[in-house]
């Protein structure tokens, strides 16, 4: 039985029900509201006796400068209350202390079914990215636990490594072909989306040839921007094609994770329709929207950092230290995926309330000059033990192994091939994605030669 019909896919009404208020959520990181709801959300809560005591807002400014506010905040309010773009308040922690002793509390919590009430809620939500949002990266052990489990086999260092001709062919296919072509092009288009989002959908079994369709509604769902129609279009979008996809491996398995999957819920493991879908949803997202944002990132900082550029032309056995200085400079996001709290949680000076909203700044905690001395320079060779790159705690990125190997690749291959590689266009022009999640770039054009 479908959502999309309207019945219920799941066992009752009242898991359903809070199963759907776990939507709400997106509102801070997929955009399913209308613009201008901050306002309304503010008048809410005076309405309710509440004050939101937040003067921060994650704007437009926040997405093209980040780092300018986690600077601010770090040194001023580094645990504070702000209102996101999409009007929901959230607690922003700033420093990496903070960042990293929260991100490893189990008093902030991911698992809103399980802890939350429709009650804790006043937005409403949509069922359809609810039921995709349920995936291990919002669950707490023991579901956490077992999900992660039955992927992470997939994501072994060895596994991984044997993935290494397969990511080279196809990085030296892109190549090729920017080689052949003008000397000005655009990096996302030429080499960052088709590389990463070709080694995930292999990787999962999912046709390349709908990666178009792909990045079209995971664009949508990580704005936050959008309107809750077109945030609903795409998940309808992604719901129905994923459903079809495991009805087809089903019938005719191949060599890949989708198949693994369904053959460990299908002989008994416990991997509900719903996990399989959600898992998906997780993988396909979250695999090729953070490493095509490392590539291009790691690209502008480069090029614009051109001493370091030159160390690494010169010393190609720094690439892994490269990618992990990258990881921490660059990062591809700028807070780990949203939690709350389960009950007062005092985190630096500042205790906040049970059942709020808390948004941990991992790139921020990158660049705290208490961890990382001169953390706002780029710095191929310095020690970047600990940063937040992929997180910490029990959700540290299980596709850790295969963004280090594929970030290798990329920046080797690539300054290898283009060693007159430059910007085509003034730093001052580039223009960052509208998310609170992703920092990324809408675009990177580069001459080669």
């Amino acid at each position: 039985m479908s959502i999309i019909t309207g019945v219920a896919p799941l066992g009752s009404v009242e898991r359903r029900t809070a199963i759907e208020a776990r939507a709400v959520i997106n509102r801070t990181r997929v955009g399913n509201c209308d613009r201008g709801a901050t306002s309304e959300v503010v008048a809410m809560m005076n309405a309710r006796g509440e004050t939101t005591t937040a003067t921060e807002r994650l704007d437009d400014s926040f997405f093209q400068d980040p780092q300018g506010l986690f600077a601010r905040l770090r040194s001023s309010a580094p645990v504070t209350p702000v209102i996101t773009s999409e009007g929901v308040r959230v607690w922003l922690v700033t420093r990496y202390e903070d960042v990293r002793a929260a991100l490893a509390d189990p008093r902030v919590a991911k698992d809103w079914v399980t802890h939350m009430t429709p009650e804790d809620f006043d937005i409403n939500v949509d069922p359809v990215q609810a039921y995709l949002d349920q995936h291990m990266l919002n669950l707490d052990p023991p579901d956490h636990t077992r999900l992660r489990r039955l992927v992470v086999k997939a994501f072994t260092p060895r596994r991984v490594a044997a993935l290494r001709p397969r990511i080279s062919a196809v990085t030296d296919e892109l190549l090729d072909t920017m080689t052949d072509g003008p000397t000005e092009t655009e990096l996302i288009e030429a080499f960052a989306f088709p590389l990463s989002v070709t080694v995930i959908c292999e990787l999962i079994g999912i046709p390349v040839g709908d990666r178009e369709s792909f990045r079209t509604w995971s664009e949508t769902l990580l704005s936050s921007q959008g309107t809750r129609k077109e945030s609903r279009a795409a998940a309808v979008a992604m719901y129905e094609y994923f459903t079809r996809l495991v009805a087809e491996r089903r019938r005719e398995p191949a060599d890949d994770l989708l198949s693994a999957l369904i053959a460990a819920r299908d002989s008994g493991d416990s991997l509900s329709e719903h996990e399989l879908l959600s898992m998906m949803f997780l993988l396909l997202v979250a695999g090729h929207e953070t490493m095509l944002n490392l590539i291009t990132n790691g690209v502008l900082a480069l090029l614009t950092h051109p001493a370091e550029l030159k160390r690494l032309r010169d010393d190609p056995s720094l690439l892994p230290s490269a990618v992990e200085e990258l990881l921490r400079y660059a990062n591809p996001l700028n807070h780990a995926t949203e939690r709350f709290t389960l009950e007062p949680v005092t985190i630096g000076d500042v205790t906040i309330p049970a059942k709020e909203w808390v948004m941990l700044a991992s790139a921020s905690a990158n660049w705290d000059p208490s961890r990382f001395p001169d953390a706002d320079r780029l710095d191929l060779g310095r020690d970047i033990s600990g940063h937040m790159g992929f997180g910490h705690g029990i959700h540290y990125c299980l596709g850790a192994p295969l963004a280090r190997l594929e970030g290798e690749i990329a920046f080797g291959s690539l300054l290898s091939r283009f060693p007159e590689l430059k910007l085509a266009t003034p730093e001052t022009s580039l223009r960052w994605r509208p998310s609170s999640l992703i920092h990324g770039l809408e675009g990177l054009r580069i001459r080669l030669s």
